[in-house]
């Protein structure tokens, strides 16, 4: 299913296919934890899910192998 967010972090709006269905969906939206209502949808989507960010966002603000 094509889900287009906003991203938090620049504004930029994204979409990503992602394999989730409208009744995961609903049952998110109804109040049931993510992870729970989309347990084979990876943490990577489900967070763009949340807040429209990409892992391409991400790795730019925090850098892997950066200690400080």
């Amino acid at each position: 299913m094509l889900i287009t967010k906003q991203s938090a972090l620049s504004g930029k709006t994204n979409t990503k296919d992602i394999m989730v269905t409208q009744e995961q969906i609903d049952a998110w939206k109804a109040g049931m934890m993510i992870q729970d209502a989309m347990p084979s949808v990876s943490a990577d989507d489900r967070e763009f899910m949340l807040t429209g960010i990409t892992p391409e966002e991400w790795n730019g603000v925090f850098p892997h192998g950066d200690d400080g």
